[in-house]
């Protein structure tokens, strides 16, 4: 995760551009919400995401529905 140096916690949703190994915080906030379930997932808690969809996911299980060809 990259961040400004200058950013400290904000509550709200967070603006990212999701990346292949990683992600940049482009608003600052404490969540994002997940494509599929529509639940809110702590910055710190981010695990899953898609890089093409440029989406977020609260489970493994989630990604891998929403990925499937």
């Amino acid at each position: 995760m990259l961040m400004n140096k200058n950013s400290g916690p904000a509550s709200g949703e967070a603006k990212l551009q999701y990346g292949p190994n990683g992600f940049r915080v482009l608003r600052t906030g404490n969540h994002v919400f997940c494509a599929a379930s529509g639940v809110p997932i702590a910055l710190e808690e981010l695990r899953y995401w898609s890089v093409e969809y440029q989406e977020a996911y609260a489970t493994p299980q989630l990604a891998t529905e929403r990925l499937k060809p």
